[in-house]
């Protein structure tokens, strides 16, 4: 096999092995984060977390429950708004404030979200 061939071999290889681990550490964290929903509800109907304006969860009030849930939700935001940004080809803050915008249109009656100005108050 001439050079160039083996590697473009090599190069398809690596190409698809980083494919197939960056496809399953996506998955990994679809799963993570799908785990930790029912917490995460449980939470915010108990007025514990809401949604701050950036697109994470926090701690509106004095009240602190599972912090390692939400700190562990957070990380995995984080990750997956880094990635939305280098797809799209803009700023992490950008995916942040968009994703929040979207969060606070699908929120339930009661649950804590945080406006623009950083004030809290109940969703109607």
């Amino acid at each position: 096999m001439n050079q160039k061939i083996f590697k473009i071999t090599v190069s398809l290889f690596l190409s698809g092995l980083l494919f197939l681990c960056v496809s399953a550490y996506a998955q990994d964290i679809k799963t993570r984060m799908k785990d930790r929903l029912p917490v995460i509800k449980a939470l915010k109907m108990q007025g514990i977390i809401g949604e701050n304006n950036r697109g994470y969860l926090q701690f509106p009030g004095d009240k602190r429950e599972k912090e390692d849930v939400v700190a562990a939700e957070n990380q995995d935001r984080k990750t997956v708004y880094s990635a939305i940004a280098k797809q799209q080809n803009t700023t992490v803050e950008v995916v942040e404030k968009h994703r929040a915008a979207q969060i606070e249109t699908k929120a339930e009656p009661g649950e804590w979200l945080q406006d623009a100005n950083g004030k809290w108050y109940r969703h109607k």
